[in-house]
């Protein structure tokens, strides 16, 4: 709203005061001056001709349109005479100069902040690569932005100052100013031009009132290309998911799990709950005991199945690469760093995440696994990102994971994290009687490997499985099977045959051999077998070497020497 406003002066007194009001013309508009001393050499010439300008007070207050005036010539005559004259359209009728410059200042100030910020919203808009069209109430045209005219090849001259209503009267924008109301994804051609085009307008609110509309539109031809690009982006992605589930996801189920025993029966049922719920699941058990397989039946048993089951081995991985493995790194975070890669966190997202040897882990990737617990996020090797990732963490250990917290070595609030499911899984020993069933099983998967038609073991060789202790458990079992398969030439599996690799059975009795076994083939057996029992992670491959007394460096180069026999 501008205010008219006439300013009372005394010769150069009121100088200072017009300049100010003069760059306030779209706030106040001066509709007279009066110089009570009647010199008016302070203004321009063309000034003269412009403002309505006189020394009779009188004449200055009768005009129609005045609404304030401004004394600032600091005569108390002049005052007087304004008080007594004063007409009843003039709403002020004074003002001490000291306190209308601070006030004009004021102003000044705000009205060139009001510039630098109009100046910064039109570069802006400017800038911007979608359309931008702007008309007041009346459908006045008032602004386009320059990729309005790239779009449409209309001009600025030749659409501002045009009316909406006349020009492009089924758009978007004159629907919003007849409706009032948003207009979104309206499809139509912009008028005056070819181009087809999906729109978005509004209405424009200042304090509660309608003051016009604005549009803001694309061609239909940018909109099908990212529609397109998405769609490509998302059969990529879809792919991709494929491709890992084929190389990651769950390779056993349930109905992989031999045995019969009460023991084993309870701990497939408790798993099986476990595969219900969506709960973390700590899975311990010794070295062979099938912990991985009760990790992969579970993911495939639950909701999670249809996406990733991704697995790391801790102790396989070097302490100071394990949160680069599992979190990922950022391009540049490191020499060598040539590309972002993606952490096995991220590619489990909406899966399973499978850490197994978890007691191998040092504490500042304890402190960083528990925040990601928590949270479902976390930052890539040197970003700053936060990423959520929605896991389901399934862990293994052969450790006493309680007596690693006792002893300062474990995290116990990532112990009780992961102790909301505990899966003890029993160890071949404790349940002999599955020996038997899982004996038949493995030799029915290696006649169709190798194939051949043993039907089974012979009683004697039954009974020295039975007895053994099996330090290895299930692993060393299946490992001594598909040995034994390979040497037998008979419809069943002889004790003569499994004695090599029994070590307990060499204290029992001096095994029989109907023929003389080479050195290097007996030491193959013997790698094999210390494999087998212990594991073929860093921390199985140590126990291995100790076993069989030789140095880790020499059981490396054994196992790179019989690699194609292993």
């Amino acid at each position: 709203m501008v205010i008219n406003v006439a300013l009372v002066t005394a010769g150069n007194s009121g100088q200072s005061a017009f300049k100010v009001l003069k760059e306030m013309e779209h706030k106040v508009s001066i509709v007279g001056i009066a110089d009570i001393t009647g010199d008016f050499s302070w203004l321009k010439h063309a000034e003269k001709k412009r403002f309505f300008a006189t020394n009779d007070l009188a004449k200055l207050l009768s005009i129609p349109e005045l609404q304030v005036v401004l004394n600032v010539s600091d005569s108390k005559e002049a005052g007087r005479v304004l008080d007594e004259l004063k007409p009843p359209h003039v709403t002020a009728m004074h003002a001490r100069p000291g306190e209308l410059l601070m006030s004009l200042l004021e102003s000044k100030e705000e009205l060139l902040a009001s510039k630098k910020l109009k100046s910064e919203l039109w570069a802006i808009l400017n800038s911007v690569q979608e359309a931008i069209e702007v008309a007041d109430n009346d459908g006045n045209i008032k602004y386009i932005n320059p990729a309005f005219t790239r779009v449409t090849g209309i001009k600025e001259k030749e659409r501002v100052g045009k009316n909406i209503f006349d020009v492009s009267p089924q758009g978007a924008l004159a629907h919003s100013l007849i409706s009032q109301k948003p207009v979104t994804g309206y499809r139509t051609r912009v008028g005056g031009s070819d181009a087809d085009v999906i729109s978005n307008a509004a209405p424009i609110m200042v304090e509660g009132e309608m003051e016009g509309a604005v549009v803001v539109f694309q061609p239909v031809t940018d909109i099908l290309k990212m529609a397109d690009e998405l769609q490509r982006s998302s059969v990529i992605i879809e792919n991709l998911y494929e491709r890992i589930d084929q190389l990651t996801g769950s390779k056993h189920t349930f109905s992989d799990l031999i045995g019969d025993s009460k023991i084993f029966k309870a701990t497939v049922d408790m798993a099986k709950q476990a595969a219900k719920n969506d709960s973390f699941v700590l899975i311990t058990g010794e070295s062979g005991s099938g912990k991985e397989m009760f990790a992969h039946a579970i993911h495939h048993a639950s909701p999670r199945s249809r996406r990733p089951l991704i697995k790391l081995d801790c102790s396989a991985v070097p302490e100071s690469l394990l949160t680069r493995e599992v979190f990922g790194y950022e391009k540049g975070a490191f020499s060598g760093a040539v590309r972002t890669k993606m952490g096995k966190a991220e590619l489990a997202s909406g899966g399973t995440l499978f850490l197994d040897n978890l007691g191998e882990i040092n504490q500042d990737f304890q402190e960083k696994l528990l925040n990601f617990l928590r949270h479902k996020e976390f930052c890539r090797f040197g970003g700053q990102e936060e990423i959520k990732s929605d896991v389901r963490l399934i862990a293994a250990t052969e450790q006493d994971l309680k007596e690693l917290v006792r002893r300062g070595r474990f995290s116990e609030e990532l112990y009780f994290q992961l102790q909301v499911m505990e899966l003890k899984i029993p160890s071949l020993r404790r349940r002999p009687e599955d020996i038997p069933l899982l004996v038949n099983h493995f030799v029915s998967r290696f006649n169709r490997k190798y194939g051949k038609k043993v039907r089974g073991v012979s009683t004697s060789a039954m009974q020295l499985l039975t007895s053994y202790d099996w330090p290895g458990n299930v692993r060393e079992l299946e490992f001594i099977i598909g040995r034994a398969m390979i040497l037998a030439d008979g419809p069943t599996i002889e004790k003569n045959i499994l004695a090599p690799y029994i070590v307990k059975f060499s204290t029992m009795e001096m095994p029989q051999f109907s023929e003389i076994i080479p050195l290097d083939k007996m030491e193959q057996m013997m790698l094999k077998t210390a494999l087998a029992r212990y594991g073929e992670t860093l921390d199985g491959k140590k126990k291995a070497a100790q076993a069989l007394n030789i140095s880790l460096a020499t059981l490396y180069n054994k196992i790179k020497k019989y690699k194609a026999n292993l």
